[in-house]
Formats: C-alpha cells, structure tokens, sequence
C-alpha cells in the first residue's frame, strides 16, 4: 500500500457541514490552534463534497453527522470506495459518541467544540499518519474500524419521543405528530396536525440534530418538515412544499439537491 506522507508537515483537509456557520467556525479553529492542518475546501452537502475529495484527495474528513441516523454523513463517507483518508466525525452528542465511536482509532470532537479537544484529535491525526510511513498496513486496520464504527452508528435506534420545552411547562410527543419546524429567533415554532403550535427554547438545529433525518428534512436555514405530512411540491412558486395544514414551505436553493434526494427514497 501507499505510504502517506505529510506535505510540508501538514495535513490536507476538507471541513463537511450543512451550516456554514459552523463549517467556517471549524476552519477558523483550525488556523488559529492548530498549524499542522491544511483546510484545502468546504463542502455543505454529499454530492459537493464527494467530488471535491475525489478531486483533492485530502488526508483528513472533517464530517458533521445529526442524530439521531446520521444518513448524510455516512451516505458520503460509504459512497467512496478506496478510501485514503482519515475521518474525524463532529456530534452534538456525547452520549451517543460515546457508544457509537468505542474504538481508538476513529476520532470524534464534540460541538461546540473545545479547543483542547479539537488539538488532542489533530495530534492522534499526526501520530497515525507518521505510523503508517513505517506501517503502511495500519491504513487497513483503520478502513476496519470506520467500517464497524458506522455499522455500529446505523445500528443505534431512534427516539420517537420528543420533548418539548414551552411556557407553561414540557410536552411530550411522538415525532410523527410533528408536521413541521420554523426558526424564531434562537428559538422553534412546533406545529401539529391539529392546528396546535407550541414555541421551545431550543434552536432549530438542535432538533434537526434530534429528529429522524429519514422522516424529516431541513429545506431551508428557518424551517424543518416532516415528509409524512407533505401534500405536493411547486417549482412554478420558487419551490415550495405544501404541507396538509395547506402552509406553504419556501425551500431554499442550498436545500433543494438533498430535499429532492429524500423525496426519491420516499
């Protein structure tokens, strides 16, 4: 196998993020704290970042992965074949890291991210590449365990209650009952079939991060939809998907190329 050197001490990289925020956010990080990185691109969705890695071919993938079935993050990093890379996977979720990612050699960094954390997993990148100058054969062992690691990660089943955290107390649910999601400031709009609405605390990424990414999908930065309840979906109206309680969802060019996958997989 091929040995992978570091250039110039550096490793190359590439950061894959649905929110740009947070993609910059990591590459900023990585500039100021840790110099042995190389951020070569970004990428916020599967079909962009598989090319630019098959076009770079980056030694290290900085890969976001939601709760609670992760399928971006795992589509992309399956989808390609003869893997040359590390992977370095972002959560929001330390529980579930931590039963998901049990072996050594795969690292993840918790959001938000802790500038300790993020130098200690650049410098276990750094120790794996230099031992594989000398064993090229670890690059195997790796390829296994990111392999078990995903299987483990697909394996973890998905809450199907959810919490919801409004002002006169907390409301528990099935997701199912959800119809959608709107962004209010730093806080979510909950609507349910049966015209009731409910505001949490929480943000809107932090429920993408907790709701089954099979049964809902983000089509814009303000608002979430469960794809049970969508009833039709215009592009003669700047695409926009129609809910059953007839609101009418704007989705955003950014969202559209995913939106249109899960509509495929329905």
């Amino acid at each position: 196998m091929k040995k992978y050197q570091l250039k110039l001490n550096k490793l190359t990289a590439i950061i894959v993020d649905d929110e740009e925020f947070a993609r910059e956010n990591l590459r900023m990080l990585l500039e100021e704290n840790c110099p042995e990185i190389d951020v070569i691109a970004t990428s916020g969705n599967v079909s962009d970042a598989k090319k630019r890695i098959d076009e770079l071919t980056p030694q290290v993938v900085f890969q976001d992965i939601r709760m609670p079935s992760g399928v971006e993050g795992l589509e992309l990093i399956e989808s390609i074949t003869n893997k040359k890379f590390q992977v370095v996977f972002v959560t929001a979720f330390e529980e579930f890291a931590v039963r998901a990612f049990n072996s050594n050699a795969i690292h993840y960094i918790l959001k938000p991210i802790e500038i300790d954390e993020l130098k200690n997993a650049v410098d276990k990148l750094i120790d794996f590449y230099k031992k594989t100058e000398k064993h090229p054969e670890n690059f195997s062992s790796y390829i296994a365990s990111l392999e078990e690691v995903m299987s483990n990660y697909k394996s973890e089943k998905s809450p199907n209650k959810i919490t919801i955290n409004h002002s006169k107390g907390i409301k528990i649910v099935e997701d199912d009952e959800i119809l959608r999601l709107e962004a209010n400031g730093n806080c979510t709009v909950l609507f349910f079939d049966q015209k009731d609405k409910y505001l949490d605390t929480r943000t809107l990424k932090i429920y993408e991060n907790l709701l089954d990414n099979t049964k809902f999908c983000r089509i814009h930065k303000s608002h979430i939809i469960n794809l049970s309840y969508l009833t039709d979906y215009l592009k003669d109206e700047g695409h926009v998907a129609v809910m059953k309680d007839g609101a009418k969802v704007p989705i955003s060019r950014e969202k559209l190329s995913d939106f249109l996958d899960q509509l495929r997989r329905l």
